[in-house]
């Protein structure tokens, strides 16, 4: 049996009208990736208006790895939702808010006292952590990384990377922000090793703490273990734990902002597990939600009571019902079986994407971590010329087949995979099977 299901063109009559709507209705710079308008879905399947079944490779990028509309989160969302709705944290207390703190202190890394405050989004989360590391080191200074991602509100978009997709026109940018270059070992120079290519990020990151700011000035060191957006590139362990030795001495915060790769993206809870660094705080959004919007700003006690009284919070953060799907969603991932599942899928991941980097001349690099994986397209293997054409052909072709995907990459020249983690092998391989005839008809048809 297929998972994937097609009844009309993708997009078919339903749906077209859907983005005729769209498109008069909502404002030009809300990007699509797809032309898939989805009605329902479960686990690793989409369905859309048309009555077409896709598989789902993308996850709303990162947000679904408890699957789509998985049951415990959907009981919880019902049973919490003819409780209370929402009398705000600012206001009252209600008992998911803190049940869902105590279990993000205990689950996030480090063996340290932890607290938690609650947000909507990434970007909250991110702004946060930010706002305290400063309130606690009396610092302003923020060191951040070419190629991260961190959000689009003014200072997470000055954090963020990417200028022409992101930034373009919405400066001027906050203030004592510092950005270096970050580990990407795909791209580092011709005949040089890794080994030495790490040694001189690591280099680089010294030398910015002498030619750009002063370690006395500087709050925090902001950097996604694994780097999203950029094209889903691995930070390197000794790079990392270069970082803590220097946050340690210097009395820096550490802040791992594991929106897009906590909650098991990596086949870890986090991301930072692989190295077993212990950042001083962790943000969180996407998948701790299972789709209802939540984030989280986690670390050390003394750091997080930092702020004045009244200094956090927000109308609409740790509201009842996405709390407790949030509960709902982290007791699912935390399983050994769960995690389990999500690294066995990963390496059916990696092993597919790399017998297609084989015979595809396309395919430059393969990488991530995990069941997070992703494969850059070149024009060239040599030269490493960025083919963003051919990435959005691919993704064209294989959303018209039947699965959901989407670019990354700086250069946007990148197909990221993040399927729900409750995907089956069978439905997998279904959807890599397309994307794998995508890729072999682009190469010989071109863009």
């Amino acid at each position: 049996m297929t998972a994937i299901r097609r009844v009309t063109e993708i997009p078919g009559p339903k749906s077209r009208a859907i983005l005729e709507r769209r498109a008069s209705a909502v404002a030009r710079g809300l990007g699509k990736s797809t032309d898939v308008v989805i009605a329902r879905a479960e686990g690793a399947l989409v369905h859309d208006v048309d009555g077409n079944t896709l598989v789902d490779l993308a996850g709303g990028i990162g947000m679904t790895a408890a699957g789509h509309c998985p049951p415990p989160v959907v009981a919880a969302i019902e049973a919490q939702a003819k409780q209370l709705l929402h009398p705000c944290a600012l206001v009252a207390t209600y008992e998911p808010y803190i049940a869902l703190c105590e279990l993000l202190n205990e689950v996030a890394p480090g063996t340290f006292a932890k607290k938690t405050l609650l947000a909507n989004s990434g970007a909250e989360a991110v702004e946060n952590a930010v706002k305290i590391a400063r309130a606690y080191t009396k610092r302003a200074g923020v060191l951040c990384f070419e190629g991260g991602y961190h959000g689009r509100t003014l200072l997470t978009l000055t954090l963020t990377s990417k200028y022409g997709l992101f930034k373009q026109g919405f400066g001027p940018f906050a203030p004592e922000v510092y950005r270096i270059a970050a580990p990407e070992p795909y791209r580092r120079p011709a005949g040089m090793s890794e080994a030495a290519y790490v040694d001189g990020c690591i280099a680089t990151l010294e030398r910015a703490l002498i030619a750009q700011i002063d370690p006395a000035a500087l709050a925090a060191i902001i950097i996604e273990p694994v780097q999203g957006e950029a094209g889903f590139i691995p930070m390197p362990a000794k790079f990392l734990q270069r970082i803590r030795e220097l946050c340690t001495q210097h009395g820096i915060v550490m802040i791992a902002d594991e929106v897009q790769t906590g909650f098991g993206r990596t086949g870890t809870l986090f991301a930072v597990e692989h190295t077993g660094i212990e950042p001083d705080l962790i943000t969180m959004a996407k998948a701790l939600g299972a789709g209802m919007p939540i984030s989280a700003t986690t670390g050390r006690a003394e750091i997080m009571d930092a702020p004045h009284l009244g200094g956090v919070g927000g109308t609409y953060g740790g509201a009842p019902v996405a709390c407790a799907a949030a509960i709902a969603a982290i007791e699912m991932i935390r399983q050994p079986a769960f995690l389990a599942h999500a690294r066995a899928i990963g390496e059916v991941m990696r092993g597919e994407l790399e017998r297609m980097q084989q015979a595809s001349k396309l395919i430059g690099d393969v990488r991530g971590l995990g069941p997070m994986m992703l494969i850059e397209l070149v024009a060239d293997r040599e030269t490493k010329a960025p083919a963003a054409a051919h990435a959005l052909a691919v993704i064209k072709r294989a959303v018209a087949n039947g699965v959901v995907l989407i670019r990354a990459g700086l250069y946007s020249n990148c197909v990221r995979f993040m399927p729900p983690l409750t995907i089956s092998e069978a439905q997998l391989r279904e959807g890599l099977a397309v994307v794998g005839e995508a890729i072999r008809h682009v190469e010989e048809h071109g863009p």
